[in-house]
């Protein structure tokens, strides 16, 4: 058990070092994020060993979308007593890069997403069920334009360059990029994404709230935004840029904060289910 990030730094030198397969990383999400990037910053040049997502979170998304069991001890047990039986498939990654630091994880976003993660931890990060009522919260009260789908949903400064182009809004309400078609609540905002191993799928919207927030039954169906200045399309990379030089941004429910923001595909991953 790792209790410290020198901990997991050590722990994924020694799953290196001793050629150990597969691997398995119990928690959700922000443990799946930790686990990974400590995994690929020890193996370097060195093949990543098998990985299975054991679902030991309040909300586990990867795992969910990648067939993982909801028993978490079925899931370990399967590995100690049937390590043969496993089915390895190949998934995509995102690497993001901020202040000179990379990390390896699945879904990247800004705008409402951020400010979405923020009103979850102030109401007590409680899982799927807190998480819906923030949605139908910032759903119903778009359709009237009141204050608190505002707060969630008005566009944020920054600048967005895809591949070298500025896209030209100033500011984007939305800006998420995925390797998962479900982000979570069933909201399949990257409809697109897995198509490409190496081009992931991004989703810029400079909408205002009472045009992003009434269009969440598109999203539920995975249809893209309607609207004028979306962008949504597969990329090899895009990167963020803050005018506060201090934006903040989630990386698969964790929250940071940086100036500027890249983020590209990053390596193929065996995840073992």
């Amino acid at each position: 058990m790792t209790r410290r990030l020198e901990d997991l730094t050590e722990a994924a030198r020694s799953v290196i070092a001793a050629s150990a397969s597969p691997v398995v990383l119990c928690g959700g999400d922000g443990t799946y994020l930790a686990g990974v990037t400590a995994l690929v910053r020890a193996a370097g040049t060195f093949a990543l060993p098998p990985i299975v997502l054991a679902r030991g979170g309040t909300v586990s998304i990867v795992a969910r979308n990648w067939g993982t069991s909801r028993h978490i001890e079925d899931t370990i047990r399967r590995v100690v007593e049937a390590p043969t039986e496993l089915e390895v498939v190949a998934r995509p990654s995102l690497a993001v890069e901020a202040r000179g630091e990379t990390r390896v994880g699945f879904t990247f976003g800004t705008g409402l997403v951020a400010k979405f993660f923020t009103e979850y931890e102030r109401r007590g990060a409680g899982g799927n069920r807190a998480a819906l009522a923030i949605a139908l919260g910032v759903f119903f009260d778009s359709l009237r334009g009141g204050p608190y789908a505002h707060r969630i949903l008005s566009p944020l400064p920054c600048r967005i360059s895809v591949e070298g182009d500025a896209l030209e809004p100033p500011a984007f309400s939305l800006v998420l990029c995925s390797v998962l078609r479900d982000v979570g609540l069933h909201m399949l905002v990257t409809h697109r994404a897995g198509e490409d191993h190496v081009r992931p799928h991004l989703v810029a919207s400079p909408l205002s709230p009472r045009a992003l927030g009434p269009q969440w039954p598109r999203v539920a169906l995975g249809k893209p935004l309607l609207g004028s200045g979306n962008f949504d399309g597969l990329v090899r990379s895009f990167r963020v840029d803050f005018p506060d030089e201090d934006g903040s941004y989630v990386l698969d429910g964790d929250t940071f904060r940086a100036g500027s923001v890249t983020v590209r595909a990053g390596p193929l991953l065996r995840v073992a289910t």
